[in-house]
């Protein structure tokens, strides 16, 4: 029996192109976006195995009762894909609140919500698995997107978390670290804050120069993704972390380097702060 997946998030980017390859291959899918017109083309293509379901994941009710609905049409969840997302481009002494809160209410507060929206079902049946879409910038922090890089910071913590908590449960957990892909993320869906403070010219103004100016031709390739997170929900053993793309195995790699250089370096203070052996 074809897997049933629920992916929020299905207008533009991954989980539209999830969505796609999944669905081409006799996949089940709960189709889900704020606007169901932008996905309906999904469901006049495949009758059968998608249906259209609203969802703006900040709203609790709409969360329920989406969940409810795909669950009264295919009668099970096999894989919840948290895909919902947005950007957010400031240092962080520009950024403003509304839209630091805006950010974490989505990229966070949103996914948990529908995860614990679905974990019960997946707990009754004893399987299922669970992809969070997070970010390289989910394991490396970069000047200006620091509140966007603690979203996914929180959603790469929260899902290491639940992959050992619901592990013995026959849940399996991933979260996503993708560096740049050719979706949405750094044009339309990542809103740049309207304070300027030109002290941060050379370090977060100019990271975001370059994110904005790449958008449309980041070497990632947003197909090949989608592939590449139905292969991890095929595998008898999937990784609880998937980086994807060159850029986001470089930026852990360097990251990695980094942090055993401050290991290193302080592991004489790091070990003297526990109190004397007796």
């Amino acid at each position: 029996m074809s897997k049933v997946w629920f992916i929020t998030g299905c207008s533009t980017g991954f989980g539209r192109h999830l969505a796609q390859e999944v669905l081409q291959n006799g996949g089940r899918v709960a189709v889900t976006a704020r606007n169901t017109g932008d996905v309906q083309d999904l469901v006049t293509k495949y009758p059968d195995t998608a249906v259209a379901i609203q969802l703006d994941v900040t709203k609790p009710e709409q969360v329920k009762a989406a969940v409810q609905q795909a669950m009264t049409v295919f009668n099970r969840i096999d894989v919840l894909v948290n895909n919902a997302g947005i950007g957010y481009f400031g240092a962080i002494e520009e950024s403003e609140e509304a839209e630091i809160r805006r950010m974490f209410e989505i990229n966070f507060f949103g996914l948990a919500s529908v995860t614990n929206t679905v974990l019960p079902i997946m707990r009754a049946q004893r399987s299922g698995h669970i992809v969070n879409i997070s970010s390289v910038g989910g394991l490396v922090a970069f000047p200006g997107v620091g509140f966007y890089n603690a979203t996914k910071f929180a959603v790469t913590g929260y899902s290491e978390a639940l992959a050992k908590e619901v592990g013995a449960l026959g849940i399996k957990v991933t979260v996503i670290a993708p560096s740049g892909f050719r979706t949405d993320w750094a044009g339309r869906s990542a809103n740049n804050t309207k304070i300027v403070i030109d002290d941060y010219a050379a370090t977060a103004h100019a990271n975001q120069n370059t994110i904005r100016g790449y958008s449309g031709n980041q070497p990632g390739d947003p197909v090949r993704a989608a592939k590449a997170i139905v292969k991890v929900v095929e595998s008898a053993t999937p990784p609880v972390r998937l980086m994807l793309g060159a850029g986001a195995l470089k930026g852990i790699r360097n990251k990695i380097v980094e942090l055993q250089h401050d290991i290193d370096t302080w592991e004489a203070t790091t070990v003297w702060a526990d109190h004397p052996k007796e």
